[in-house]
């Protein structure tokens, strides 16, 4: 289950106070220009839509309708039920919400029309209320603040997401690049022993073959040459493959170094014990473990993630789940690019989006 956080617990916040601001007219304390069953299946269409447009589909096409919806079904409570006491709060509701939705310039010409909603409430209510421009000025400020606000916060959540996705993006290559520097100094070494080892092989059996055909006292120079140069080659042997004693990639550190300290969300990274992909296969687990981090953060609303790497079969496996939203995402390049990378090692990569977001990915062990 999705752990709820400070922005969740404002939202349910304010999603009571704009559902107990109606209660009055709902239990008949106030009276509305039309029937009171009508206002109230109105006032319930505004607290779902406004539920749908800040939770369920927040910033896409569903969305927007949604919070349209709930625009249009606050301004149909608030003039059908005029000058009942803080029912106009459920305006200022609606502008923090369109912050989610639609830019700066769309939030703020909906606190125009809100004020203006506003000033025909209560201006139809019977009785000019005193200091009314005062209440005007009130409630438009407060749209605003809480407009700039919502504003505010969103663009900080988006600056530190676009930072940990970065983070992630550099970490990798960081990663993949040193990898790539121990390989190149281990092709380095292997070319130097090749040369020294095939000079020495040579000048050694040359020597040895000499000796072979030389009789007496002769063929001694040429077996103590064969022995020093056997000494020499034994111990450059020795030297040069404790320079080639690396040890392996750490898989596991190399995956959890990718996804640590990521804003908002918790990664366990699993791998099984004795588990060593060659290269190419570390690098694409690297990358798909790059991919869903970086996925999740933008699209999922998750707080947590779980990145699993084990053995199936003849396959390496790797399994990452979070506790989103879940849906099938609409793959972009990321997706595609990483079900290429698989399918060239001869695996595959699989989505399910049925519960939370899970990706599947598969290469054959080497």
């Amino acid at each position: 289950m999705r752990r709820l956080g400070p922005q969740d617990y404002s939202g349910i916040v304010t999603f009571a106070v704009a559902a107990a601001v109606g209660l009055p007219v709902a239990v008949g304390a106030a009276e509305t220009l039309i029937p009171r069953i009508w206002w109230i299946a109105v006032f319930i269409l505004f607290l779902c839509c406004l539920l749908a447009a800040g939770v369920v589909y927040v910033g896409s096409r569903p969305g927007h309708a949604a919070l349209a919806g709930a625009v249009a079904a606050s301004w149909v409570a608030v003039l059908t039920a005029p000058g009942v006491g803080l029912l106009p709060v459920i305006l200022v509701v609606t502008v923090a919400v369109s912050a989610y939705a639609a830019p700066i310039w769309a939030g703020l010409v909906l606190t125009g029309l809100n004020t203006a909603v506003l000033a025909v409430s209560l201006g139809a209510s019977g009785s000019q209320p005193p200091g009314l421009p005062a209440i005007l000025a009130f409630y438009l400020l407060i749209q605003l603040a809480s407009h700039l606000s919502s504003a505010s916060i969103i663009a900080g959540e988006r600056m530190r997401r676009e930072l940990a996705e970065t983070n992630v993006a550099l970490r990798a290559s960081q990663l993949l690049l040193a990898q790539s520097v121990r390989t190149a100094e281990r092709l380095r070494i292997s070319r130097e022993l090749h040369d020294l080892i095939g000079h020495q092989l040579t000048v050694l059996t040359l020597e040895l073959e000499t000796a072979q055909h030389t009789e007496g006292a002769g063929a001694r120079p040429h077996v103590k040459r064969a022995n020093r140069v056997a000494r020499e080659l034994l111990s450059d042997v020795r030297t040069t493959v404790g320079e080639l004693r690396t040890e392996t990639a750490d898989l596991h550190a190399m995956l959890a170094e990718v996804v640590q300290d990521l804003p908002g969300l918790t990664v366990q990274v699993e791998v099984e014990p004795g588990l060593h992909p060659d290269e190419e296969q570390a690098a694409a687990l690297l990358r798909a473990v790059q991919e869903i981090a970086t996925n999740t953060l933008r699209h999922s609303g998750a707080s947590t993630l779980g990145v699993k790497v084990s053995r199936d079969g003849a396959d390496i496996v790797l399994e990452a789940v979070d506790n989103g939203r879940g849906g099938m995402p609409q793959p972009g390049n990321g997706l595609r690019g990483l079900r290429e990378r698989f399918e060239a090692l001869g695996g595959s990569v699989g989505l399910d989006g049925s519960c939370g977001f899970r990706l599947t990915a598969r290469v054959p062990a080497s």
